[in-house]
């Protein structure tokens, strides 16, 4: 006897294939970075180093000025706002286009760790870095604890 999950599908066997075909937005195969407003929410790279914390945040056609980084206590949030408008006008018609794009990414920083007088950020290349000092007492090497 063997025993089969019916999901509604008369063919059980393909019911993954065209589970994952028709749950798929038709442009957007794999690319699972959209969120509910279907605006793109940029990628994030964060890595730790002996001295600080490096951010590295995917935000291509901003500029500096669209950025706006907050920390409050441990809490750093990088949020970015951008509006754009255009207007056309002739002799019977005026067609204006308006576009808006934001984001806003929260991260909680390790407690008692970041010298928050020394973050620094720059954006480049469409990349905005951000780098997080350590505080010295921080900065220390992990002690290693024998096994007796």
């Amino acid at each position: 006897m063997n025993l089969v999950k019916k999901n509604g599908n008369r063919f059980p066997s393909f019911s993954p294939m065209f589970d994952d075909f028709f749950g798929r937005e038709l442009f957007n195969w794999g690319n699972n970075n959209y969120s509910s407003t279907s605006t793109t929410m940029p990628s994030v790279n964060i890595r730790e180093t002996g001295e600080n914390y490096e951010v590295e945040v995917a935000a291509p056609g901003m500029d500096k000025k669209d950025f706006k980084i907050t920390l409050d206590g441990n809490l750093l949030t990088i949020s970015s706002f951008k509006q754009q408008s255009s207007e056309e006008t002739e002799d019977r018609y005026t067609r204006r286009e308006f576009s808006y794009q934001s984001f806003q990414r929260s991260f909680q920083l390790p407690k008692d760790v970041v010298d928050q007088d020394k973050i620094s950020a720059r954006y480049e290349n469409g990349l905005l870095n951000l780098s997080i000092p350590k505080k010295e007492e921080a900065k220390k090497a992990p002690k290693l604890i024998e096994i007796a």
